[in-house]
């Protein structure tokens, strides 16, 4: 399986951290939090070293997002998500110099909201796809999803190698917003942000050059299952995150680092968060996650949509000697997925 083209898309509205901070403080649930919980929240959204400068939201104003009752929050992503993962795909789309009428199947990963039929229908609409254009939704898989997905495209591609397959991971992280004591939901809410990114691919290479994906892997954790995961609180997703994810992250991606094919130029994961990156590296010292790093810095954690981020800013610095990167991304589950991307 060949990328043909990678392309991403933010919301307009972008935020500081300390315009976060200002928003929540605003929110009619604040006044009931305790205040330990009050001071980590302000900790984190005015301090300097959570490694996020800027996050995306899909509206303008905060306040709003912070008030929205379950069904609100996903009118939202009914709205939003298929809007978002539209315009990355269009920007792939333009970058591979086709149109719309040429994908013959649309992979579609997210977790922050559900639809029934799922956001490809809603896409491939806006998009004017063929009426038989294949359309796959793939939800509960998390942070991790878009290598399952790519997984996935691999065996659309290999029973129909000429085909051409759009993926797009999309999140409306913001409409998963919660707001109680729990130290999780509360990192939570300084941790995420909106994004989706999309990728064309196709079952044989137009070139002798061309990004080739293989040798994809997976860890899953049932026993950690609790440790990550959404739950339906009062008809909301609420985030149930456990402080020992990062140490959990490191050890599955380990264990995946181990079963590689071979050396990598470079690893890209998943960005999770400043706690999780310092994990992976230290378990893997070879390595600085450095596009990952910038991805948070730039947009926060996106969830699903993250690890292709970090992949479309490796390859827009153009790094000749790369031969081999190492994808990597996890979540819910827990699961940890893997992949090759190489060349020639």
């Amino acid at each position: 399986m060949y990328l043909k083209s990678i392309a991403s898309a933010n919301p307009p509205h972008t935020f500081t951290q300390a315009e976060t901070w200002q928003a929540l403080q605003k929110h009619p649930l604040i006044s009931s939090l305790k205040t330990r919980s009050v001071s980590i929240l302000e900790k984190i959204l005015t301090g300097t070293n959570s490694g996020i400068q800027l996050r995306q939201f899909t509206s303008s104003n905060l306040i709003p997002i912070f008030k929205q009752d379950a069904q609100q929050l996903n009118n939202s992503f009914e709205k939003q998500a298929p809007a978002l993962a539209a315009e990355a795909l269009r920007k792939a789309l333009e970058k591979a110099d086709l149109t719309p009428d040429r994908i013959d199947a649309l992979f579609v990963s997210t977790c922050t909201g559900y639809l029934c039929p799922g956001p490809s229908s809603h896409i491939a609409e806006q998009l004017g796809m063929r009426p038989d254009t294949f359309l796959v939704d793939l939800v509960g898989l998390g942070c991790g999803a878009a290598i399952p997905a790519l997984r996935a495209a691999h065996g659309y591609l290999a029973a129909n190698p000429h085909h051409t397959v759009a993926l797009v991971a999309v999140e409306i992280s913001s409409a998963a917003f919660y707001i109680d004591d729990e130290p999780g939901v509360l990192i939570s809410l300084c941790l995420f942000g909106d994004g989706a990114a999309a990728v064309l691919l196709t079952g044989q290479p137009s070139s002798g050059n061309d990004w080739k994906f293989h040798h994809f892997d997976t860890h899953h954790i049932p026993a950690d299952r609790e440790k990550i995961r959404f739950i339906n609180s009062s008809g909301k997703l609420k985030n149930q995150l456990h402080r020992s994810v990062p140490a959990i992250a490191a050890k599955a991606v380990s264990k995946l680092y181990k079963r590689r094919e071979s050396d990598p130029d470079q690893i890209l994961s998943h960005s999770g968060g400043r706690d999780v990156i310092e994990a992976i590296e230290t378990a893997l010292p070879t390595f600085h996650l450095t596009e990952t790093r910038e991805v948070l810095l730039k947009h926060g954690n996106m969830s699903s949509p993250s690890v292709l981020f970090a992949l479309e800013e490796r390859l827009n610095q153009h790094f000749p000697n790369d031969k081999l990167l190492w994808l990597t991304a996890f979540g819910a589950g827990f699961a940890a997925h893997s992949c090759h991307l190489s060349r020639q």
